[in-house]
């Protein structure tokens, strides 16, 4: 079968469309089924990623407020007195440092010049350092206990969280700055949150502080102390730094979907990511949507061919009917009513066909006279004229003898249309084919090519051709002489004429086209009249 045939094919395309219909439904479905656990795991997920930033977020609170409670206990307890005495107030301070392994990195007092006046464990570079630019001095010294910015510590060189009390005397006046340092890492710290993982993603959680716009801590460790990506990166981070609580899916800064939830640290102003990639998440979705998805194009094969065996079972005899008439179309088989083999449907078409095929061979003649004649005046057509005029330029070159062709205009036809009506421009039409039909020999061919156009093919002329085509041009000039009564209107019309003259040789577009160039320059006379083009 030709792959047009085959597309045109009727159960092809009952096929194709049974199998859209069907194919629209599963994966509507599919895609349904898939949004709906896509959104169903998305909020079971980001429940649970709440809970759990919640959870490490209160934990982080709950230690870092026990440090500044104990680190303003301590700044309250201390001696004024000792801030004049170094060694003692190291002895102070490593008495009070056994009993509190809160601050792994170790307590230390700084004066008002920004100086370490006594620190445990002592370090002989924090006594060398400045500690003026850091902002837990600057905010104590003003009298505020202050979480201050994780920093990568010059002394011991690990992250380290620096808190800060102030040390007042008894006018209330800040005499000195207690600072304690625990390291990120540390037992009972943060250690916790850098080391866990949700699932099989390492980089689960975050501690970012919207003040410094740091990462406090991570999961990832070479995220620690990196500063937060710039906004427009990730927008469900920009709207956390902005002051959002909760959770959301979003696309971080690689450029990894997933779903985060953000929980605040009060005490420190800090906000917990949980994070998660939707790909981990939504594992299940996709092996679903793996499955389903096979399932449907096997079902959509098994389906096509049934459809496709049952439709040729249903449709098989229309099939033989139309081969049947396909060989009476091209001659095989005499033109004959089609058998009918079934009484169904299709038996009724065929039926319909038969008669219609009885209509058809009544009305051949008509429609063949239809196709050659001018409806209106019943004249040749253009078609007949064609065919006409090439028999007679074929055998005026076997003949040797010429070919005339009159192509003749009406001059005031449209006055009839405009003042009249084309029902009187019709009876107009007519009666001019009827003077003309006068003049003609029988085996001369006059058509209506056209609206008010007429053309006269002349056959068979001899050397006298030029004067006979005059001879006649001037009677059917003269047949316009007598008004033409139409509508009980006596209309005078004339006639412009265009003559060509050829021989064998000519074609029939050319010859038609020198007649009409002579008709044209005949009618911008502005009088009825001829001329001729000798080819």
């Amino acid at each position: 079968m030709k792959p047009r045939r085959f597309l045109d094919s009727i159960i092809v395309r009952l096929l194709l469309l049974a199998t859209l219909i069907v194919a629209t439904g599963s994966f509507t479905r599919y895609y349904l089924l898939s949004q709906f656990l896509r959104e169903d795991l998305s909020k079971v997920f980001e429940e649970q990623q709440l809970a759990l930033a919640n959870y490490v977020a209160h934990d982080i609170d709950d230690k870092i407020i026990q440090r500044q409670a104990m680190l303003n206990q301590l700044a309250a307890r201390l001696p004024v007195e000792l801030l004049e005495k170094p060694d003692q107030l190291q002895l102070w301070l490593q008495e009070h440092f056994r009993y509190q392994s809160m601050f792994s990195v170790g307590l230390f007092v700084i004066g008002t010049n920004g100086k370490t006046i006594a620190d445990y464990p002592p370090m002989t570079r924090r006594r060398q350092l400045s500690y003026t630019d850091r902002d837990f001095y600057i905010m104590s010294m003003r009298g505020q206990p202050w979480v201050g910015k994780a920093v990568l510590s010059r002394n011991v060189k690990a992250p380290v969280l620096p808190m800060s009390a102030p040390i007042l005397d008894e006018k209330k006046r800040v005499r000195a700055v207690l600072v304690g340092g625990t390291a990120l890492a540390a037992p009972g710290f943060l250690d916790l949150l850098m080391q866990s993982h949700i699932g099989a993603h390492r980089d689960s959680f975050l501690l970012i502080s919207p003040r410094d716009q740091q990462f406090v801590a991570a999961s990832q460790a070479d995220k620690v102390l990196q500063p937060t990506p710039e906004p427009g990166q990730n927008a469900l981070h920009d709207k956390a730094m902005a002051g959002f609580r909760g959770a959301g899916i979003t696309v971080n800064a690689d450029g990894v979907e997933e779903i985060s939830a953000i929980a605040s640290v009060p005490s420190a102003g800090w906000f917990v990511v949980a994070r998660i990639p939707t790909r981990e998440a939504f594992a299940t979705v996709e092996r679903t949507r793996r499955f389903t998805l096979r399932n449907t194009i096997l079902a959509l094969i098994l389906f096509s061919l049934i459809a496709c065996g049952g439709l040729y079972l249903i449709l098989r005899p229309l099939f033989r009917a139309a081969d049947h008439a396909e060989k009476m179309t091209r001659g095989e088989l005499p033109l004959e009513p089609l058998p009918i083999r079934r009484f169904d449907e299709v038996g009724h078409m065929i039926e319909a066909f038969n008669r219609l095929l009885r209509k058809l061979n009544d009305k051949q003649a008509e429609l063949a006279k239809m196709a050659h004649h001018d409806a209106l005046t019943g004249l040749p057509n253009r078609l007949l004229l064609s065919d006409r005029l090439r028999m007679a330029l074929a055998q005026a070159q076997r003949k040797q003898t010429r070919v005339a062709l009159l192509f003749m205009d009406l001059d005031g036809f449209k006055k009839i249309n405009d003042e009249l009506g084309h029902k009187a421009g019709d009876k107009a039409l007519w009666m001019v084919g009827q003077r003309l039909s006068a003049i003609v020999r029988q085996t001369d061919t006059l058509a209506r090519i056209g609206g008010d156009e007429f053309v006269l093919l002349l056959s068979d002329l001899d050397e006298a051709a030029e004067e006979i085509t005059r001879t006649v041009a001037e009677k059917c000039i003269e047949a316009f002489e007598t008004p033409f009564v139409v509508a009980n209107t006596p209309c005078r019309l004339g006639i412009s004429i265009g003559i060509a003259l050829g021989g064998g040789r000519s074609t029939p577009d050319h010859l038609l086209q020198a007649a009409d160039q002579a008709m044209y320059r005949v009618k911008k006379t502005g009088r009825s009249g001829s001329e001729t083009i000798l080819l």
